[in-house]
């Protein structure tokens, strides 16, 4: 969603802050805008609507100076798109950047205009910055004070970073729901809302915790935890190379993702693999081995792609592990009344660990007696790891493209090694943990050879760019396959696509099928295949363009096109059929010539409800 950037140092930082937000584009926005204190202790504030690129012209010959400033991308919640609402915004001599949502700002507002403030924006942001000028001038106490006193009258998920003209040589940051972290510099330091941002700049960070407020000087940082003691927060080295957040020789970064699958997931599996035979994970002690030995449900949750990976696990705990397992949507999760099952072990899943929804559901989850939770996550400061009794983490890399890729075949690579490492557990032998590590370290060869048939994914695409709906089929665990292949055509081609499991076609969709809708179907070669080649031909039947993804032979009609897809292990082949819907997608979205890496009104991370 949004992306917030701050600086305090002893040097310009205008270069940093527009490069530092602009690394930040990828998270998805609708405008963005810098504040800094110039020599003369006032506020210098450029704002537009659009790429970063706008507010980089905008401010090219303004010769702006400052040691200390904010900058945003922001994606529109309160209020349109326009230069008005963009952040950052002012109350006199505060400015603020803010990322989340204030829920009871529409209150506030009306009591701020009573007290003779004046809005100019839609914004529940300026409702935060005059609250804290009020409080301020209402005490005479410091800002510090102003804040802890304003955010008991807030309500929502936020995280806010506030700079002062009357005190130009610190940034004071808020954690509250939503993602911060302090970069650590040498006499200089930052605060973002992703570390993409800082990367080139410090490997050092601190990610705050849920209610810190922190007090950042070039010098030193101060943070205070929600009971306002003084605490000293971990400071995590980095691994990650900056040069992974560029492109290289690739167009878009999820093109550079989807070829990356077969090193993310090696990376996995050497994180995870003891002796490169067992599976050994790092993150888990003892007591949490022993929660898996009595353990009787699970349940998941999860959001989009990851919602997903979770629907293909089901299948796997259920036929491997023999443990029955729910899965359900975060946001479903949270808004009903819910019944535990018995013994029941909670996961949830997601690639950023920032999924606002995933994150209520983790909170609701910790009071209805479950046995215990586990994240599985790729990103190891995030708050989900942090609030979560357990993790275990996926080495996808960082991911720019919003429509995830290399994070889905990650997060099953992680699901699959825990079904069999349960089964070891409970049943005391390690036959099936032998057969899927074998499998999974022959995976990222099957994933490279399959990528070197681009070419035949490209002229497939090129029939396919100029249709209007699709309709994406699977039977069992290639179900949730046509799902998130469905999804992926959404996200970045615009084009409308549906997923039903290969079944349900009489149900209801065969209604749909005429010469103008083509339908893709993954169709390994196992014991489904004569009922889905009976699915195939009542589509033939009745007209319909049929493209089909399968290591099975197939009479071939002249409405069908087969793509021969290598034969895999059936245990593995939700995590390899993804990929050439994956890599068809893409193709027809660049024939589109749609924005593949940012797609309209979406974002990477959810941090909002």
């Amino acid at each position: 969603m949004c992306g917030i950037v701050a600086a305090v140092t002893q040097r310009n930082i205008i270069n940093f802050l527009l490069e530092s937000i602009q690394r930040l584009e990828y998270r998805g926005y609708d405008s963005s805008g810098l504040a800094l204190i110039n020599k003369n202790n006032n506020f210098i504030r450029v704002r537009c609507i659009g790429k970063v690129s706008q507010l980089i012209k905008k401010t090219k010959n303004k010769k702006l100076f400052g040691k200390i400033g904010l900058a945003h991308t922001r994606w529109a919640t309160h209020g349109k798109v326009s230069e008005e609402n963009t952040h950052p915004h002012i109350s006199s001599h505060i400015a603020i950047v803010h990322n989340g949502i204030i829920e009871n700002s529409f209150q506030l507002r009306l009591f701020l205009e009573k007290q003779g403030y004046i809005f100019y924006s839609d914004t529940d942001t300026e409702v935060i910055v005059h609250l804290l000028h009020w409080e301020q001038k209402k005490t005479g106490k410091s800002l510090l004070e102003a804040m802890h006193n304003s955010l008991i009258r807030l309500h929502g998920n936020y995280s806010m970073v506030v700079m002062d003209t009357h005190n130009s040589s610190r940034l004071i940051a808020v954690c509250s729901g939503s993602p911060l972290i302090i970069g650590l510099g040498i006499g200089e330091n930052f605060i973002a809302s992703d570390q993409i941002a800082l990367l080139n700049i410090t490997k050092r960070f601190i990610y705050l915790k849920e209610g810190d407020i922190a007090i950042v000087q070039p010098e030193q940082t101060q943070i205070f935890n929600k009971h306002n003691s003084i605490v000293q927060r971990k400071i995590i080295q980095s691994d990650i190379q900056y040069e992974c957040v560029k492109k290289g020789k690739y167009k878009h970064y999820m093109e550079k993702e989807i070829y990356e699958q077969p090193t993310s997931i090696r990376n996995t599996l050497k994180h995870c693999l003891k002796n490169n035979k067992t599976i050994d994970f790092p993150e888990l002690g003892v007591q949490e081995k022993n929660i898996f030995l009595h353990l009787e449900h699970i349940q998941i949750v999860a959001c989009g792609t990851s919602y997903h990976a979770a629907m293909v696990s089901k299948h796997w705990f259920e036929s491997i592990a023999n443990i029955p397992c729910d899965v359900e949507v975060a946001s479903e999760f949270s808004s009903r009344k819910l019944a535990v099952r018995k013994k029941s072990f909670f996961i949830t899943l997601s690639q950023s660990g920032e999924t606002a929804d995933t994150l209520t559901a983790l909170r609701i989850s910790k009071k209805l007696g479950y046995l215990g939770n586990l994240t599985i996550c790729n990103m190891k400061g995030s708050s989900l790891v942090q609030e979560s009794d357990n993790c275990l983490l996926t080495k996808a890399g960082i991911e720019i493209g919003v429509a995830s890729t290399k994070s889905f075949t990650t997060q099953l690579t992680v699901l699959l090694m825990l079904v069999a490492k349960i089964v070891s557990i409970k049943q005391k032998k390690n036959d099936i943990e032998k057969k899927i590590v074998k499998i999974l370290n022959i995976l990222p060869y099957r994933i490279e050879e399959i990528l070197k048939k681009n070419q035949e994914i490209k002229n497939i695409a090129k029939k396919l760019y100029h249709t209007k709906n699709m309709i994406f089929l699977g039977r069992r665990d290639q179900y949730p396959i046509a799902m998130e292949g469905a999804l992926k055509l959404k996200e970045i081609s615009y084009i409308h696509a549906e997923a039903y499991p290969s079944g349900e076609l009489k149900h209801g969709p065969l209604a749909l099928i005429d010469k103008n809708i083509p339908i893709i179907i993954t169709a390994p070669n196992n014991s489904l295949i004569e009922k889905t080649k009976k699915n195939i031909q009542e589509i033939c039947s009745r007209g319909g363009l049929i493209y089909i993804f399968s290591d099975a032979e197939m009479n071939l009609e002249k409405n069908i096109t087969l793509f021969k897809v290598p034969y895999v292990e059936e245990i593995i082949a939700p995590i390899f059929y993804i990929i050439p819907l994956q890599l068809l997608a893409y193709y027809i979205a660049l024939s589109k010539g749609t924005n593949i890496d940012q797609p309209r009104n979406l974002a990477k991370s959810v941090t909002v409800e």
